[in-house]
């Protein structure tokens, strides 16, 4: 046996060896249990928690800004509810000014117009110290969520040892493409196996965007630390989810997962849009890493064990495939070992999710598979090589221009207080308040 051959079998002995201990861990963890930190019922209206939605936008589709407040019009929760809509200097401002004059009549509604784009994570911190809620649920402004998903994750933040909690999130776009379909099973699994699992320990290690409610009295203490996020001496400000939740974390919070308060999201549509995305997304995965290593010996040893599979389990992977398409080009011969071992794995693994959700389609998610292998695992790769690179990458251009506001702007219900009344040009009345710039823009 060559070098290569030894090389080859023992990078995949290890990776199936790893992925093996973890998934199985993973999988009894994520069952569901009958304990709940949770009351089961809700009291008085007066008793209950208020709670301020954070909706940050930037150059948003107006349909689909549409369809997410029109989601948040819709809670059935009982306590008080206002919500934060953040236009972060969007190119598209006139196009989306119908939505915002929909709900300027409605006194949960307050609308606050950024001159300029500054990023999601600062556009939600301007609406934060402006807002003072008992508990901050984020919504992303491409996401909608089910009418009772405040009731259900407010239930959940009663237990005042937990800081963080999030909903489960589907692709509202499933059917739109065969990657929207793949992507949607992603989440689920990412959902209903990762963040389950982890929070069998109460420790979520990323309370995901499109949807994550936080108790305020413990944003308000680590809200510095997340507005001024450094790497290697420069801002970093994208993963703002999974930065904040680690923080909540270090903290000695516990995060949560309530998978039955559902949110639909939309997710890329085509190849380029969706690998950019997972760029983003392995960055900020790397940096937070290195963050959570310190919170390791604190927690359960089922999370050094995540932490090793999700990061240490990719490279073996790539090793595995890297040895084995050498082996094939120097010898000439096929590495069948790797792989079957591969093709088992995905099987089995593709299995249990169809009998775990009872339903078939996720028997097609093996073709996850070689998108992993010959996509996802460069672009890993390429994110390790470039940890220091901040570009969101899916920030597109204003369609309409600049906007030529010159001010910002909070456009408030009438109940947000006093101000000069005026009629927007779909002449529904609502109420401006001029506002100092805020600092942190």
């Amino acid at each position: 046996m060559s070098l290569l051959d030894i090389a080859s079998t023992a990078a995949i002995a290890s990776y199936a060896l790893l992925s093996t201990a973890y998934k199985s861990m993973q999988t009894v963890y994520a069952l569901p249990t009958s304990v709940s930190l949770g009351s089961k019922e809700l009291v008085g209206s007066d008793l209950l928690p208020s709670v301020d939605v954070i909706v940050p936008c930037f150059n948003e589709d107006p349909r689909t800004l549409s369809e997410c407040l029109a989601s948040l019009a819709q809670q059935e929760y009982a306590g008080e509810l206002r919500v934060y809509v953040v236009d972060d200097g969007s190119g598209n401002r006139d196009a989306v000014s119908p939505v915002h004059a929909t709900y300027a009549h409605d006194p949960r509604f307050n609308f606050i117009l950024l001159r300029e784009n500054v990023g999601k994570r600062k556009a939600q911190i301007s609406a934060i110290r402006r807002s003072s809620g008992d508990l901050v649920l984020n919504v992303d402004s491409d996401t909608t969520i089910a009418s009772d998903v405040i009731t259900k994750l407010a239930r959940k933040m009663k237990n005042p040892v937990i800081g963080a909690a999030m909903g489960q999130l589907t692709a509202s776009n499933r059917s739109d493409t065969w990657l929207t379909r793949l992507i949607d099973m992603e989440y689920w699994l990412a959902c209903n196996e990762e963040r389950a699992a982890q929070a069998r320990f109460g420790a979520v290690m990323c309370c995901c965007g499109p949807c994550a409610m936080y108790r305020r009295s413990a944003l308000l203490l680590l809200l510095d630390q997340y507005e001024t996020q450094l790497f290697r001496g420069r801002p970093s400000d994208f993963g703002e989810d999974r930065h904040l939740t680690i923080l909540m974390l270090k903290a000695g919070f516990r995060t949560e997962y309530v998978p039955d308060a559902i949110a639909a999201t939309v997710v890329p549509g085509r190849l380029a849009p969706y690998l950019r995305q997972q760029l983003r997304w392995a960055r900020s995965t790397f940096r937070d890493t290195l963050l959570a290593l310190r919170l390791l010996p604190g927690l359960d040893h089922y999370l050094t064990l995540d932490v090793v599979g999700q990061n240490l389990g990719p490279l073996l992977l790539a090793l595995s495939v890297l040895t084995g398409l050498a082996q094939l080009a120097l010898t000439g011969t096929v590495p069948w070992w790797t792989g079957l071992i591969i093709a088992t794995m995905t099987i089995i693994r593709c299995s249990v999710a169809a009998f775990r959700s009872r339903q078939l389609r996720f028997l097609g998610f093996s073709l996850h598979t070689l998108i992993n292998l010959f996509l996802l695992l460069p672009v890993k790769a390429y994110a390790l090589c470039t940890l220091s690179n901040s570009d969101w990458l899916s920030r597109s251009s204003p369609a309409n221009g600049p906007n030529q506001a010159g001010e910002q702007v909070a456009i408030r219900s009438p109940i947000a207080g006093s101000g000069t009344t005026e009629l927007s040009e779909n002449a529904v009345p609502r109420r401006t308040l001029e506002l100092a710039r805020d600092p942190s823009t």
